[in-house]
């Protein structure tokens, strides 16, 4: 039997169902994580739930990948990992990750994100990923470079966080490079 790219020793990434509608009302409400994610408002339960229901999970149709990072052991949800702007034609993607903050500092996210690299790479044949993290998320940016991205790029005031501007580091992972 072949590689599984969606399961590692502690965690698994699997598509969105319908009972994740109060995980993720309970993460994307959450204004913390606005300055990651770019969102400024609240979503609601009835949005959220079209977006599940209507995303095809299908990176060539969406564009986008969103998958739940869901703990072994028990099947709980520790939170989502992401890869928007996919674009086939250049052999590229950009990611993100959100861990619940109950779950965070206990290696799920790394897990998470060497299985998305791993399936970018490996079996959709990406050439790069790439990632967006200001430059005081120091836990962000140590966790994309052990799992093999570089800093590439500093984009000076690029995101605007509580009325002030910040820099954003751009982190790039080559397929030759993992």
């Amino acid at each position: 039997m072949g590689k599984s790219y969606f399961c590692g020793e502690r965690v698994r990434l699997r598509a969105m169902e319908p009972e994740d509608l109060e995980v993720m009302y309970a993460m994307e409400n959450d204004p913390q994580s606005w300055e990651v994610s770019n969102f400024t408002v609240p979503y609601s339960k009835f949005v959220l739930k079209q977006y599940i229901e209507h995303s095809e999970c299908d990176m060539f149709a969406d564009r986008q990948l969103r998958m739940m990072v869901v703990r072994l052991e028990d099947d709980a949800v520790v939170g989502t990992i992401d890869m928007i702007d996919f674009v086939p034609m250049h052999g590229r993607g950009e990611v993100g990750i959100a861990v619940r903050k109950e779950y965070q500092g206990n290696g799920y996210a790394k897990e998470a994100l060497n299985l998305l690299c791993d399936y970018a790479f490996g079996f959709l044949y990406l050439k790069q990923l790439i990632a967006h993290v200001t430059v005081d998320n120091e836990a962000s940016i140590r966790l994309f470079e052990s799992c093999g991205f570089v800093r590439c790029g500093l984009l000076k005031e690029w995101w605007r966080v509580e009325g002030c501007y910040k820099d954003v580091v751009l982190l790039q992972c080559l397929r030759e490079a993992r």
